[in-house]
């Protein structure tokens, strides 16, 4: 899963990244301190693989992970090249999500529009990608629109398709409102339209706050993306501290979990994702993302294609029964463990043995 973290110069960007990842980005108070993205892969921490792996004596402990893209901060018209324009714009398009950071905090830094509005900002950069997807939209459409002459069935349905986006974008509204056509399965991936992309609004609030402003959460409902807010600063600092530090810090301030964490639970839900584990003894306990609504036959593919293809049947045990259990024997003798087909739906916190 790829993460691309985006919002105006001296949002906060980079400050994230770096609280997060650790991975140390070059930080600054001026615009367009980020030229290429910094990446970043970042295991997911979960304390569920952590106990199978345990009680089982896995050889090695794999979680799953996500790479954080932090993009080039993007300025108003952007869309017309200023700033880093269609470079900022061509690294959004490689990620699978947008962390949208919105600077919610006045302190320090001078905000590039003049002020701190968190609404206006989110605003301002949805605007930009709108004129970008238009203007690829229009460019699509007129190369569609010749093929379409052909009669060709997809070709005619993806520039029906277009001319609803290109509608809805000259609107306001973003592309991921209007239906991918059956008969055009592949036309969203030939656009590649930005405001297609699932949105997380990260709110960057000042120190002790916990909380986006209402009218953030009200916009995000609306858009049905996510939200969540996240002292930059705080995580920065807490990034400085030992574990027990930093966990005492936390409830001081009255934070339940590590920014990343958050930021990771609000990512998985806007996207859907549900995690599933494979694990035995001496061989690795790993984690693996699936869509919410995956079947065995699916997870058996995110395992290996060979796998999937020579499927029989699935060993399907929630993994805090086969951790009361002690084991697959047990969990098998108690009836926890249970053999289910290929159309089997994985729920969170599965542990699956895929029979080939």
């Amino acid at each position: 899963m790829k993460i691309g973290i985006v919002g105006l110069p001296n949002a906060g960007k980079s400050t994230l990244f770096n609280a997060l990842t650790a991975a140390g980005a070059e930080t600054g108070d001026y615009p367009f301190t980020t030229v290429d993205p910094n990446v970043a892969v970042v295991p997911v921490p979960d304390e569920r693989l952590e106990r199978v792996a345990e009680m089982l004596g896995s050889s090695e402990v794999v979680p799953e992970t996500i790479e954080f893209h932090d993009i080039a901060g993007l300025v108003r018209g952007a869309s017309q090249g200023e700033g880093l324009g269609n470079r900022f714009l061509a690294s959004i398009r490689e990620t699978d999500a947008i962390c949208h950071v919105i600077r919610a905090h006045g302190a320090g830094v001078a905000h590039p529009e003049g002020g701190v509005d968190p609404v206006r900002d989110a605003e301002l950069i949805e605007t930009e990608l709108l004129a970008a997807d238009l203007e690829g939209a229009e460019r699509r459409l007129e190369k569609v629109t010749r093929e379409a002459r052909g009669l060709d069935k997809e070709a005619v349905a993806e520039r029906d398709w277009l001319e609803a986006v290109v509608e809805a974008l000259s609107s306001g509204r973003p592309a991921r409102e209007v239906p991918v056509p059956e008969a055009a399965p592949d036309a969203l991936r030939k656009l590649s339209p930005l405001t297609a992309k699932p949105v997380l609004y990260v709110v960057n609030v000042d120190e002790g706050e916990t909380e986006a402003p209402p009218e953030i959460l009200a916009m995000a409902e609306e858009a049905a993306a996510g939200a969540v807010a996240i002292s930059a600063r705080v995580e920065s600092e807490l990034r400085e501290l030992d574990p027990d530090e930093a966990e005492e810090m936390r409830s001081e301030l009255g934070i339940e979990r590590s920014g990343l964490e958050r930021l990771i639970r609000a990512a998985f839900e806007l996207l859907d994702l549900v995690s599933f584990f494979t694990a035995d003894k001496d061989a690795e306990a790993m984690a693996r993302t699936l869509r919410r609504g995956g079947t065995a036959y699916d997870a058996a593919g995110v395992v290996h294609t060979d796998i999937q293809k020579g499927m029989v049947r699935a060993e399907v045990v929630p993994w805090d029964e086969l951790v009361d259990a002690g084991g697959y024997a047990k969990a098998r003798e108690r009836g926890t463990l249970r053999i289910e087909g290929r159309d089997y739906v994985v729920k969170d916190g599965d542990v699956v043995h895929i029979r080939h």
